[in-house]
């Protein structure tokens, strides 16, 4: 009860309070922090202050680091989320005992204080930068452009008082919202993507549509990702930490020699395994990062781990990424370089920037390992060694290259190459020993002359031997910027948590569509676009963003409403005979495949004597505010023009009801019904896959959340099969991933796994959310 009115006390709401209780982990160190921020103060918190102490409790697991922020909480040092956001993420990527104050609190904005002039007066200057859009375009020109623009220059300034700031001048500017500001903007067709997906250049409007879609991506990018170095500008080394030495400006004069200062990305994935949603940002990131600016970008394999990799990782990988609607500039791969990778390193030994080591992996793991007595070994000894090692005269593990730096967590000398007798994918025995991440992902991008070296927020410890490595050998040395990850909840994406699923039998293989694999997504249904969509409203963030589900389902309705076609499908069936159908063939009737729009065309389906409905569209007994067919309430036939009345219900010997007979009139002729519903006739007969969520919890792989681990979280009714749904024959045609949406049911896709004589069909996603989930 204490705890309780603790949490209550510092703004928490009675059930966010009880939930945090239930957390014993949680629970504790909040009650701590709020106690060591009392005590500093010396009476009690206020509730701004207890929603940041709140807030840092939930993110910092580890009850030291949280202890050293909530000292500047407490002294309103660190009082506003921005600066909550930024402080996390400098506490998680430094080790504690290494944490330098003074960098800490200039990289947090301690002691920075905007003032509302200084607001004014880059709002003002902000918008006459964008002053002839803003005039032609008026209230639908995107307002988050000024706010980016804003936003850099003044980190630290309120995001409320920004936007009020925003929305006020924009007023004064172009006065009051007209009739013509308020009226929707016509959407304009979408011609249907090819199958094979998207290409860059050989379709005109497909492209267009897409440069558009890279536009939004690039309006979403917040933060540190909005200042993004111009390479045209010799800014390369104007980024923060980039290491400038007396060669620098005359390799990036000659790099912008070659590239003209066009934008280079490239999308590096290591073809270990399937790509995930992640990656879908990474594409859709560095693709369209490179789109967005008239540049290029690479689709590069890393192919330095030759033990993991096959031949239909490479294939999925390109398959995916052009399923997203991206055609890379050019497909490399890290081994096309293993030949100057090799003599770089002999350089490097020359240069005396790495050595020939023999300590064994379990000595140098982690990052306090006892530093090498090799390190210091003459450059004649450690030139014949690494000779010695291509040549295949040592083990296993029993000589690396190690280069001679110390990287931003603290880990010593990592690994340039080791010895693997493992035949590579592409180059065979011709190699046995291969290089690392660390060694070659650097050397690469600046031998492919990359501008912006895009990666996730973990490789920021690394960025200190990118800049170190290209330095030492006097290459040109792009720009690293790290990001963060995207991650949804309610699933795993670990390659190694996958197989342990398909291998414990909770899932079928890697394209399941309960999983959030590209594959699966795509054979579940889900549209490229959507996920594209979904990528753009996430926007692209210094911060590790986690996801629910249902926002990316969202975007996958948002498209599907516009794309599939309708149909109608009866999940339950239940046989309704009309004793007076008033024909001897069954009639033709069209149902408009986009109802909304009939210019978009109409399928043709049979009606006749027989036709089934859903059981639930049935009750013999009438109650309140049930509008369906009962026995003494009509209800409409969708499409038909005609209302049905029952007349007779027949039962098996259970007393369950197999069937209706009833009669139909003329809607015009009767009195307008209180529902119409579906129906199928002379129908096909397929099977239907539904979905829910694979996890019960929204963490599975938190053992706080779940003790048991991920595989004791599997939702039992994570899959539904209807063996015998019946369908309209507008489906009889359907390819597989063709997408429709089944009225009042959902939306569906045709599975891979059909065939002539039977289809299956895999439910993407109802038809609205379900308010239940959260």
């Amino acid at each position: 009860m204490a705890a309780l009115a603790l949490f209550s006390r510092i703004g928490l709401s009675e059930q966010k309070a009880k939930e945090t209780l239930k957390n014993e982990a949680l629970s504790g160190l909040l009650a701590q922090a709020v106690e060591q921020a009392e005590a500093i103060l010396g009476c009690a918190v206020d509730r701004c202050t207890g929603t940041l102490l709140y807030n840092a409790a939930t993110r910092l697991k580890d009850q030291q680091h949280l202890a050293f922020l909530v000292k500047y909480i407490a002294t309103k040092g660190v009082g506003s989320d921005l600066q909550l956001n930024a402080a996390v993420e400098y506490i998680k990527n430094h080790r504690l005992d290494s944490i330098d104050s003074t960098d800490f609190e200039r990289e947090c904005g301690i002691g920075v204080v905007v003032t509302p002039e200084q607001i004014e007066e880059t709002v003002e200057a902000t918008v006459n930068k964008y002053i002839n859009n803003i005039m032609l375009e008026r209230y639908r020109f995107n307002m988050g452009l000024l706010m980016g623009d804003v936003r850099t220059k003044l980190k630290w300034a309120d995001g409320k008082i920004v936007k009020n700031e925003v929305d006020l001048q924009v007023l004064n500017l172009l006065g009051p919202k007209t009739e013509a500001d308020l009226e929707k903007k016509a959407k304009t067709p979408k011609e249907k993507a090819p199958r094979s997906g998207l290409k860059d250049k050989e379709e005109g409007s497909n492209n267009d549509q897409l440069t558009l879609h890279s536009a939004s991506v690039l309006e979403q990018l917040r933060g540190e990702a909005i200042k993004f170095h111009r390479p045209g500008e010799c800014e390369n080394f104007k980024t923060e930490g980039y290491v400038v030495t007396d060669n620098t400006m005359e390799l990036l004069q000659k790099h912008l020699e070659i590239t003209g200062g066009q934008v280079r990305t490239r999308f590096p994935p290591e073809p270990n395994g399937i790509l995930h949603i992640g990656h879908a940002k990474a594409i859709n990131f560095n693709f369209g990062y490179a789109r967005a600016n008239d540049g290029i970008c690479f689709l590069r394999y890393d192919d330095t781990n030759p033990e993991k990799e096959e031949e239909k990782y490479f294939q999925g990988i390109r398959e995916m990424v052009e399923w997203l609607g991206y055609t890379p500039y050019k497909i490399t791969h890290a081994s096309d370089y293993f030949d100057h990778l090799y003599d770089w390193a002999v350089e490097l030994i020359k240069r005396r920037q790495a050595y020939a080591c023999h300590q064994k992996v379990e000595e140098i793991k982690g990052h306090n390992p006892p530093p090498s007595p090799w390190r210091d070994r003459p450059v004649e000894d450690s030139l014949l060694l690494f000779q010695q090692m291509r040549k295949g005269m040592f083990a296993e593990g029993e000589v690396t290259l190690r280069m001679k730096l110390i990287m931003e967590d603290g880990k010593m000398d990592p690994v340039a190459y080791r010895i693997k007798y493992t035949a590579h994918h592409r180059t065979g025995d011709q190699w046995c020993i291969y290089p690392t991440y660390d060694y070659t992902h650097c050397l690469c991008d600046s031998i492919e002359h990359i501008t912006h070296s895009l990666c996730t927020k973990e490789f920021q410890a690394r960025r200190s031997s990118y800049y170190w490595l290209c330095n030492a050998l006097d290459v040109y040395c792009p720009v690293q910027w790290e990001y963060g990850r995207l991650n949804l909840q309610y699933t795993v994406v670990s390659k190694r948590k996958i197989i342990k699923l398909v291998e414990a039998g909770a899932v079928r293989d890697w394209d399941d569509p309960r999983l959030f694999t590209l594959t699966a997504l795509r054979r579940r249904g889900f549209p490229s676009e959507a996920i594209n969509n979904f990528c753009a409203k996430v926007g692209v963030t210094v911060a590790q963003t986690t996801m629910a589900p249902h926002l990316l389902e969202s975007c996958v309705r948002d498209v599907l409403n516009d794309t599939a076609p309708r149909a109608m499908a009866v999940l339950e069936p239940l046989r309704v005979t009309i004793t007076n159908f008033p024909s001897n063939q069954p009639l033709e009737v069209s149902v408009p495949n986009f109802p909304a729009d009939e210019s978009r065309g109409f399928h043709v389906v049979p009606f006749s004597r027989t036709i089934y409905i859903e059981q639930a569209d049935f009750r013999e007994v009438m109650e309140k505010g049930y509008k369906r067919l009962t026995c003494e309430q009509p209800v409409g036939l969708r499409h038909t023009g005609y209302v049905l009345s029952v007349q007779r219900v027949i039962r098996d010997n259970d007393r369950k009801v197999t069937e209706l007979e009833a009669t139909c009139k003329k809607s015009e002729s009767v009195e307008k019904p209180k529902a119409f519903i579906h129906w199928v006739s002379n129908p096909v007969t397929c099977e239907l896959r539904l979905y829910e969520r694979l996890f019960i919890h929204k963490c599975p792989e938190d053992s706080a959340e779940v003790p048991g681990g991920f595989l004791s979280d599997i939702n039992p009714s994570s899959m539904q099969l209807i063996p015998a749904a019946l369908l309209d024959v507008s489906v009889r045609a359907a390819r597989p991933f063709d997408k429709f949406q089944f009225e009042r049911v959902g939306y569906f896709s045709l599975d891979p796994d059909s065939t002539e004589q039977r289809l299956v069909f895999n439910r993407t996603v109802t038809l609205k959310e379900d308010p239940g989930k959260m």
